[in-house]
């Protein structure tokens, strides 16, 4: 391989820019060229290329952790440009399925802030190393190259329609949810990429509320997969410029609508009306954003027979998960932090795709079990049956998580899971599955765990 090759990011969110980030800093590569279709702001603003944009996002600390490695101090200019670091679950005031959980102090937290801020830091962290050039309103059309290996990808400008080939020693897609590289990769001679899907047909409504304080924690109702109802959720996050970022959602048979009047209505049907309580008197700043674009997608490249030298799929373009559990943009930082490894271990020589990619696979399925064997369960989804392994493991997850909410020590263990910064096996060792056993020895709290200012400024 020549020193000082080329490398080809396609995508400019959170996954391309990370990816990036890890190839300009190795040794090897000499320039990082970033693809990306749309226009790219000069600022925190949604892009529409990314319809999740618009609503509440949270980043889990293991995302956190793995972008300040990546980009050294990415997290203070988050926080000096407005985002919240928020405890968890110290910060949050959350109804589980199973009753709402405690708060006391932890080692977890959540980064809140809109996405485009949050990207936008990212975005301009990146653009200080000197390897970075960032090719905006771009468009890849395919690959270059055959099944045994990428040389490059065929790219078209959006604006003056001119098309060229950029040549690579390296290829990473993280163009999402919409990735073309199972059909480029057939075309290169390669089998089809299998895939799973599980649709809840879940839609998301956001809306913009004046925020009575600076801070305030996120508060969360979920939906219980138990009931026969459709899953219904509601999120009030803390964002910048003293603003609540409000998202509701409801699967098949009771979605929310782009009726202004109709969104505090629709918060108060969830199981718990405290979201349309807070919002009642709020003055919103906006119209209600709609995306129905939810489903769960998991594409299995890391099976195929013999993967491609030179190429890599990170991120949504991996797997997309129902946007409400909030393991996206840390599934995509911890692909990032796997692919820095592999480069550190193998540099560019052949073989270093494929490691990559199977290890990829890992963190992916890990959220895909959280977010598609959840949504499954819902009202007319759509999804391979759960087989009898996967009943049996909600109902132990059921009684894990109501055990939790009265056994601070449990409830690490699985705040710990829920931020991917343990794997799902933890919660199967023989402590908490005896503590399991046991089960709770309380009722859960009947209301929400407000803190006494809280409950003053609610008053």
């Amino acid at each position: 391989m020549a020193r000082y090759a080329r490398a080809v990011v396609l995508g400019a969110g959170l996954a391309g820019m990370l990816a990036a980030a890890v190839l300009a800093r190795h040794p090897e590569i000499g320039a990082v060229t970033v693809v990306e279709r749309d226009r790219l702001d000069a600022g925190p603003l949604p892009r529409r290329g990314l319809p999740q944009g618009r609503h509440a996002h949270v980043l889990m600390s293991s995302g956190a952790r793995a972008i300040e490695t990546l980009l050294p101090g990415t997290t203070d200019r988050w926080i000096a440009a407005g985002a919240h670091r928020i405890g968890l679950p110290d910060g949050y005031v959350i109804l589980l399925p199973q009753g709402w959980l405690p708060r006391w102090p932890g080692r977890q937290f959540v980064i809140a802030c809109s996405r485009g801020l949050l990207d936008w830091v990212v975005r301009e962290q990146l653009l200080t190393l000197p390897k970075v050039r960032m090719l905006a309103r771009t468009e890849a059309t395919g690959l270059c190259g055959n099944l045994r290996s990428v040389t490059g990808v065929r790219v078209r400008d959006r604006t003056s329609g001119d098309e060229r080939v950029l040549e690579a020693a390296f290829v990473v897609d993280a163009t999402g949810r919409g990735s073309r590289a199972p059909q480029w990769l057939t075309e290169l001679g390669l089998p089809q990429v299998g895939q799973e899907v599980v649709d809840s047909g879940l839609r998301y409504a956001t809306r913009i509320f004046h925020a009575p304080v600076e801070r305030f924690p996120v508060v969360n109702v979920q939906a219980d997969p138990e009931q026969d109802r459709p899953g219904q959720t509601a999120a009030l996050i803390p964002i910048e410029g003293r603003r609540w970022m409000v998202t509701l959602s409801g699967t098949r048979g009771h979605r929310p609508t782009p009726d202004e009047r109709e969104f505090v209505r629709f918060a108060a049907g969830m199981r718990h009306p405290i979201v349309a309580e807070l919002i009642a008197t709020r003055t919103a700043l906006g119209p209600v954003a709609i995306t129905s674009s939810t489903t769960n997608r998991r594409r299995h490249f890391d099976r195929l027979p013999s993967h491609p030298d030179g190429f890599v799929a990170l991120g949504d373009a991996v797997a997309t998960y129902n946007p409400v559990y909030g393991h996206g943009m840390s599934v995509a930082a911890l692909g990032a932090t796997i692919l820095g490894e592999e480069l550190r271990r193998h540099g560019l020589a052949p073989g270093l795709a494929g490691a990559v990619q199977r290890r990829v696979a890992g963190p992916a399925a890990e959220a895909w079990a959280h977010a598609a064997g959840t949504d499954v369960r819902f009202p007319d989804a759509i999804g391979p049956a759960p087989t009898r392994a996967e009943r049996m493991l909600w109902r132990y997850q059921r009684r894990l998580l109501r055990t939790a909410l009265d056994r601070p020590d449990v409830a690490r263990e699985v705040i710990e899971v829920f931020t991917l910064s343990a794997p799902a096996s933890r919660l199967l060792r023989p402590r908490l599955a005896w503590a399991t056993l046991r089960g709770p020895r309380r009722s859960p709290a009947d209301t929400p765990p407000f803190t006494v200012a809280e409950r003053a400024l609610l008053s």
